[in-house]
């Protein structure tokens, strides 16, 4: 995605509160958008470790907190921190809201404290990127986005998936109907258990489990493509479920696995296959067994091809995307009120694996 020459965008100053995994890829984020075309500067950053060793954790990079906190790495290597001399550091986030120069703030913090750090941003006139699941109860969801339509400030919800190279593209062929109607779309996110912050993982009743935390990215993608199902039908636990989604007027085979409960050292896989009248389109974050294929296939007319993706991650997408609206350069792609009805989802998947049967929704 590249910014609009229509209209010049100014350098919107940029706060981020949570420097693990998360803060770290909003960052690198941040950063290649400025070299992008998007301008943007990193004003502040919060973190209380990161206060607590104060500068030398520029020079020091990852391991100045903990080489298992995975960042979202720059070119040759780099730590994301690099270069940052000169941004403040906070150990609270209120001393970050008070910065008038910040008029953006990513919140990349755990789950709980999502939705109380947003109505204090929002409150002190701040727009709002804020991590998923925005929170575990429909009810305070509704409350935020209550909140920032008051303050007439943008929450939005930082959904990757919609920004992804090759699932944006997905979204593409479905609303153009490139291939026909959409009969069977099924996606896979499977992991080990996150080796960072396991307190908090490790928590449902903090993080929601997988259901909540890693299952709500094809959940979401679901919505955004097919709209919201009548009813969900799930099997498994909050750590690894399956779930079936049931459509009045949609595709008659739409399905969404995702788990964190594999083996320590099985790797990170995600990925869809969705069957089309005349075609059939897979992608797999990880390689197929026998070699490095393409991450998406194509079949149609007795033919596989690859479909080439644009660079980046849905990250990039996502904070380019934010910055864009920002500058009136884009509409909404992913919406606060959006998340209320996903987070709403979610909860009748819960009950469903709690009940063992289908669970019809309301908001259709």
């Amino acid at each position: 995605m590249r910014p609009s020459r229509t209209k010049r965008a100014r350098e919107l100053g940029v706060g981020i509160v949570g420097l693990g995994f998360m803060g770290r890829t909003h960052l690198a984020s941040y950063r290649a958008a400025a070299r992008a075309g998007f301008p943007n500067r990193v004003v502040a950053l919060c973190d209380k470790e990161l206060a607590r060793v104060g500068g030398k954790a520029f020079q020091r990079g990852n391991g100045a907190l903990g080489n298992g906190v995975r960042g979202n790495m720059e070119k040759g290597g780099a730590s994301p921190l690099a270069g940052l001399q000169r941004v403040a550091i906070h150990s609270a986030a209120t001393e970050l809201f008070a910065d008038e120069s910040i008029e953006l703030v990513s919140l990349c913090t755990p789950t709980d404290t999502h939705v109380p750090l947003a109505l204090q941003a929002l409150a002190a006139g701040k727009h709002v990127l804020l991590e998923k699941p925005v929170a575990l109860r429909a009810q305070d969801v509704a409350r935020l986005a209550a909140a920032a339509k008051k303050a007439r400030r943008l929450c939005m919800p930082a959904m990757c998936m919609r920004f992804w190279p090759g699932w944006a593209w997905l979204k593409e062929q479905i609303d153009a109907q490139a291939f026909g109607r959409v009969h069977s779309a099924v996606f896979r996110r499977l992991a080990s258990p996150p080796a960072w912050s396991r307190g908090f993982y490790g928590n449902v009743a903090k993080s929601g489990g997988a259901l909540f935390d890693l299952h709500v990215h094809d959940a979401d993608f679901v919505r955004h493509c097919f709209g919201p199902p009548a009813s969900v039908a799930s099997t498994g636990s909050l750590d690894h479920v399956t779930t079936l989604y049931r459509f009045p007027s949609g595709p008659e085979h739409v399905v969404a696995e995702g788990g964190w409960n594999h083996t320590p050292g099985f790797p990170f896989f995600m990925g869809f296959t969705v069957v089309f009248e005349r075609a059939t389109a897979e992608f797999a974050l990880v390689p197929r067994a026998g070699g490095r294929g393409p991450l998406l296939t194509l079949a149609r007319d007795g033919k596989q091809s690859a479909v080439a993706l644009p660079a980046g991650t849905g990250y990039d997408g996502e904070i380019r995307h934010v910055l864009a609206l920002l500058a009136q350069r884009e509409e909404p792609r992913a919406t606060i009120d959006e998340a209320v009805g996903l987070v709403r989802m979610l909860a009748a998947e819960k009950r469903s694996l709690a009940s063992g049967r289908p669970v019809m929704l309301a908001e259709r």
